[in-house]
């Protein structure tokens, strides 16, 4: 469906992007994730035609686009700002680029009406001004007026940036329902790391104009292929020495020159270990309450050790309280030291 191939794009003397090489499937949600200035907006803005790259390709269904004009490109584009005209209304909006396509009248109201349905949007909400919607509203209809002219792909950049936590958390819900509805080809730049888990069906995380890894949530969780992938996907503990050796002295083979990290949710305290297991003495210094689950900090082996444990409201671990820390010398992911 979409190919980049060998992309670079220079801003002056500046590589913004370095040899970037993609490829989305028709109908998949596919993110490019990663932290502020790493390259994954210059990437979408690349692909919708806002810059042009000084070697490489951009291919959409064997064609090549590379330097097509952007209104040329059927492509629907979802900005971080919305980039509405507040002064109009919702309707109107909408049915920007129909007319820009000089539909009939009759045609343009239909469309913007079915549209308008299907991403919840009211009559009466129609008739009124963009800036007298709510946040989740203007969101809402800068995602009908892109999918109302029937693109191929729609492009997101951080289109829930700019909501408050819980109605993100609902739009992204609402938003990955829409996308699987009208089976739309999506890209979607964010650098929230739970979005991108939570959306995506593959994920391509960028580092300074790289990209370190693509692959499903699964494998860029639990298979992270570079110690900076697996330093930003979700929270972690980096093993120190003493901790190494412990795994080590209990039948694991962990590489003590290495650089060794293992996920919170995989170490676990005071159950019965399972065979291969290590159990660690340790004393718990602190806790974050959150309801579903506990975040623990425990003192062992030398250093503090952040579990996640699943809140059933029985067992929770005060404060100076002695446990036992338990972890499989298998779930640690090992990266080259330096």
């Amino acid at each position: 469906m979409i190919r980049l191939n060998d992309i670079v794009v220079k801003f002056g003397d500046f590589t913004a992007l370095h040899d970037i090489n993609v490829h989305v499937k028709e109908g998949e949600f596919f993110t490019f994730l990663g932290p502020s200035g790493c390259g994954k907006t210059t990437t979408l803005r690349t692909i919708t035609g806002f810059i042009q790259p000084v070697s490489g390709t951009v291919v959409v269904k064997d064609r090549d686009i590379t330097h097509v004009p952007i209104e040329e490109r059927n492509i629907g584009i979802v900005f971080q700002s919305y980039a509405l005209f507040p002064t109009m209304t919702v309707y109107d909006n909408i049915a920007f680029g129909l007319k820009l396509k000089k539909l009939k009248k009759a045609e343009v109201a239909q469309k913007v009406n079915d549209i308008a349905k299907k991403v919840d949007l009211s009559e009466e909400q129609l008739r009124k001004a963009v800036s007298q919607l709510s946040g989740g509203q203007q969101q809402r209809v800068a995602i009908a007026r892109a999918l109302v002219t029937e693109p191929a792909i729609i492009c997101m950049d951080e289109p829930l940036s700019n909501l408050d936590a819980k109605l993100r958390v609902q739009l992204r819900n609402e938003l990955k329902q829409m996308q699987k509805d009208f089976g739309i080809t999506t890209i979607y730049v964010t650098h929230d790391q739970e979005e991108a888990l939570t959306l995506s069906d593959h994920i391509a995380v960028f580092n300074k104009g790289v990209i370190e890894q693509i692959g499903t949530p699964n494998e860029v969780y639990n298979h992270s292929a570079t110690e900076f992938v697996c330093n930003f996907i979700g929270d972690i503990n980096l093993l120190r020495d003493e901790a190494v050796a412990a795994l080590n002295a209990g039948g694991g083979q962990v590489d003590p020159a290495a650089h060794n990290y293992i996920r919170l949710e995989r170490i676990h305290v005071n159950v019965e270990p399972k065979p291969g297991s290590v159990v660690l003495p340790g004393v718990v210094d602190s806790r974050e309450y959150y309801g579903l689950y506990i975040k623990y900090y425990i003192k062992a082996a030398g250093q503090t050790i952040k579990v996640i444990e699943k809140n059933d409201g029985v067992n929770i671990y005060e404060a100076g309280q002695a446990v036992k820390v338990v972890m499989d010398p298998r779930d640690v992911m090992a990266y080259p030291g330096t």
